[in-house]
């Protein structure tokens, strides 16, 4: 959001003005000095703040020691203002790097020595691949040209991705950045390109910074009427536990994320940056986050300007401080903290617990030691590098997915293939293929550039732009079709369907393309492959259904690559083995549920959500995938048909004899309660391909209200096996970690009785018992 929107939110003539001089003070700070603390600058060397052979927390509180009241305020926004008789210059926060470093915030800039940074897939197509060990290579490879980015000075350290929202609801614009529906997905997800991006954390130092975002319950963007700055998301306890915080809780679990953001919805009435309960208690009492919490941008001038949730600006600013929050995207705490404190709605002691977390940041990212430590020598040559740019091609081959191979006509070939007509409105795109929150890419390669490269094309777009408002263009498509040895239609949506501010209000494809497919399909005198770029789901059932369209690959956002990959799926180069990261719904799904219903769970003629707990009718469900070549799961060893869970003391306070379940909180972990699986998993065709070994647990029927779970995923692998060959997959079931279910009061529990694991076409049943 620019200056300008920022100051029209306030809607105040002396809070504009304000509003504009910060602005004018942010514009300078492209020329201030990059490195604090420099050897080289008398005045600081002194300093103790600047001392780096002293502990962090001593240096921090040194430098909030030094600072005035209205000297610590203006570093509580964003566009953090300069300290210059202290030698700090300003910092702009507010950087991006959802799938490589992007421009969309204020503190990247392409030019110069830097025109652009590797553009890898967009993140619902990487979560496709469900390869953590790719997942964390892509962040270390994003926080290497951040670095490089910022050395030159282009660019900050503190990046506010990866989003790691449950996808909902399929018609959500913002589908694409997230890992899928799936919450163990999204957390590992999240983790992965946490650590990537930050590094191993030795010593408690951070190469980037990474924030996981929106918290939380936040997936509506423009529905229906109801916008997301407006939205009051009532959510059970059940589904917070269970599904909403599971991500953010991995984030700082797992991944040791330095910042998480509150979204600008509320939750149960009351505004998430307001809320002490989600940040002060959840996010820093329990989860332990060693980071600083931030806010959408003007998330908290729009709970007091559009939600009004205080009488006054003092107050929202007292009550989001005092709440958790430590940094505000956008100028409100600037404005309006000091009457806070004035009025004694705010201490001075809660402005400095706030700049402890931030300053705290800096200092573990290098800020104040100089151009110091171990990324001090990256620069314009680490940037777009060969091997960052395989690396983009690689995850998008890893991410697509094959949903329809008829008759094996995929992959085809050159040879008998020469000529291949390449149509649709996505068929040569370049910016489309990098969805949103991107930056300026290396190269592109478009998929009609890709297809080029193995064989004569005919191309044509049938449409103008993916609205496809009319057919002027079928005619020339239809005859490209019949002169051709194959065709390949590239359809789908781009970020005027579905974006940030923008949810789609049905799942078809937009205008005349399903007509386009149909006619182009039945004109082709030979394959049709039919190509999808999205990134929400698309009920393409009259595609699945029709004989003629022989292919279906979905593409999510593929990249700056995506063209080439596309190519190299479709002539054989390489073996897809993308899964879907979530379900695709037909339409009619979406007439039965508002997206303003935030319950997951199904009841009455409300259908739930997601593979978990919906279970009517889909196009391609969750995990779904084809590959050239086929897969057999065996148990490489005889299982045990029985799990035994310790309670600590067997009372009714630790076993709940009504619902016949232990509360995981009252379990002996650590004994009895955990069991190796090895699955054997063969490569029965002759090619060679990657597989994801995806292992489902299923509860029994129980008695814990909500319990009703179809099934849900425990653990997953990537493995890659030649033709005629075989693997073994270790799991280790955990009935602790991934039996337990959440009831109605979100606390987890596991039940008693018969747990059926799914592996493939494999099941096994382990009857879970209380050991006496």
């Amino acid at each position: 959001m620019s200056c300008n929107n920022r100051a029209l939110l306030i809607g105040n003539k002396v809070v504009v003005t304000l509003v504009f001089l910060l602005c004018l003070v942010h514009s300078s700070q492209s020329l201030r000095s990059l490195f604090a603390c420099d050897p080289a600058n008398g005045l600081t060397r002194t300093l103790r703040f600047c001392q780096g052979n002293i502990p962090v927390h001593t240096r921090v509180q040194d430098l909030i020691g030094r600072l005035t009241l209205q000297e610590k305020i203006r570093l509580l926004v964003n566009n953090a203002a300069a300290v210059p008789r202290l030698g700090i210059g300003g910092y702009e926060w507010w950087s991006e790097a959802l799938h490589g470093v992007s421009d969309v915030g204020p503190g990247a800039k392409f030019g110069g020595a830097f025109p652009g940074a590797t553009s890898f897939p967009q993140v619902i197509t990487t979560a496709a691949s469900f390869n953590q060990s790719l997942w964390e290579e892509i962040g270390r490879v994003v926080s290497d040209e951040a670095r490089a980015m910022y050395n030159g000075g282009v660019a900050g350290l503190t990046y506010w991705s990866p989003n790691v929202n449950i996808l909902r609801d399929p018609r959500w614009g913002r589908s694409q950045e997230t890992p899928g529906e799936d919450p163990l997905v999204a957390g590992k997800y999240a983790a992965s390109y946490v650590r990537g991006l930050q590094g191993d954390g030795a010593g408690n130092r951070l190469k980037v910074a990474a924030c996981c975002k929106h918290y939380t319950a936040y997936d509506l963007d423009n529905w229906n009427g109801v916008d997301r700055f407006h939205f009051n998301a009532k959510v059970t306890q059940q589904d917070l536990e269970d599904t909403y915080n599971v991500p953010f809780r991995a984030c700082v679990y797992e991944g040791n994320v330095a910042s998480i953001m509150c979204s600008y919805n509320q939750v149960n009435g009351k505004p998430t940056c307001a809320d002490e309960n989600l940040l002060k208690n959840t996010i820093r009492g329990q989860w332990q986050l060693n980071g600083y919490i931030v806010s959408d941008c003007d998330s908290v001038d729009v709970f007091f300007n559009q939600q009004h949730y205080t009488a006054t600006p003092e107050e929202a600013a007292a009550a989001s401080i005092k709440a958790g929050l430590d940094l505000d995207c956008g100028p409100f705490l600037a404005v309006f903290t000091e009457g806070a404190v004035k009025k004694g709605l705010l201490t001075e002691n809660d402005v400095n617990l706030a700049l402890v977390n931030t300053i705290t940041v800096q200092m573990r990212l290098g800020m104040f030691d100089g151009n110091l430590g171990p990324y001090a020598n990256l620069g314009p040559r680490d940037v777009c590098t060969p091997i960052h740019q395989h690396l983009a091609l690689e995850a998008a081959h890893q991410g697509i997915v094959l949903l329809k191979n008829d008759d094996r006509s995929l992959p085809l070939s050159s040879r008998r293939h020469r000529t291949v007509a390449v149509i649709g409105p996505n068929s040569d795109v370049t910016e489309t293929m990098i969805g949103n929150y991107a930056g300026k890419a290396c190269a592109y390669t478009t998929p009609l550039q890709g297809i080029s490269r193995y064989v004569r094309t005919l191309h044509q777009a049938g449409c103008s732009g993916v609205a496809c408002a009319g057919n002027q263009g079928f005619g020339a498509a239809e005859m490209a079709a019949r002169e051709a040895d194959a065709t390949v239609l590239v359809m789908g949506l781009d970020q005027s369907i579905e974006a940030e501010t923008r949810d789609r209000t049905g799942l078809l494809l937009p205008g005349y393309q399903q007509d386009l497919v149909t006619r182009v399909a039945q004109a082709s005198r030979g394959p049709v492959i039919l190509v999808l770029m999205s990134g929400g789901p698309i009920d393409v059932s009259f595609a699945k259904n029709n004989p003629r369209v022989t292919a279906i690959i979905w593409v999510g956002y593929p990249g700056q690559a995506g063209g080439a990959a596309i190519a190299d799926i479709i002539f054989g180069a390489t073996n897809p083995g993308g899964k879907l990261p979530m379900t695709w719904y037909q339409q009619d799904y979406v007439a039965k549920v508002p997206m303003t219903i935030m319950a997951m769970r199904a009841s009455g003629d409300y259908p739930g959500r997601t593979y978990r707990f919906y279970k009517g009718p889909v196009v391609f469900p969750f995990g779904f995938g084809l590959s050239y070549t086929t897969f057999f799961h065996s148990l490489s060893q005889s299982l045990p048909s029985q799990l035994l869970v310790s309670p600590y003391k067997l009372n009714s306070a630790i076993f709940n004899s009504s619902s016949n379940s232990i509360k995981v909180s009252h379990a002996n972990c650590e004994t009895f309660s955990k069991m190796p699986i090895h699955v054997e998993v063969s490569n029965t065709g002759e090619v060679d391909g990657t597989h994801t070994v995806l292992v489902f647990a299923e509860p029994p029927r129980n008695r814990i209200k909500g319990l009703d779970v179809n099934k849900q995923l425990i653990a997953f692998e990537k493995v890659h096996i030649t033709a005629g060959a075989k693997r073994t997959v270790q799991v280790d079931v955990d009935a602790c970690k991934h039996l337990g279910v959440v009831d109605e009061y979100g606390k987890r529990r596991i039940p008693m009785g018969k747990h059926t694991l799914h592996i493939g076409d494999l099941k096994h049943t382990i009857l879970v018992q209380p050991q006496l």
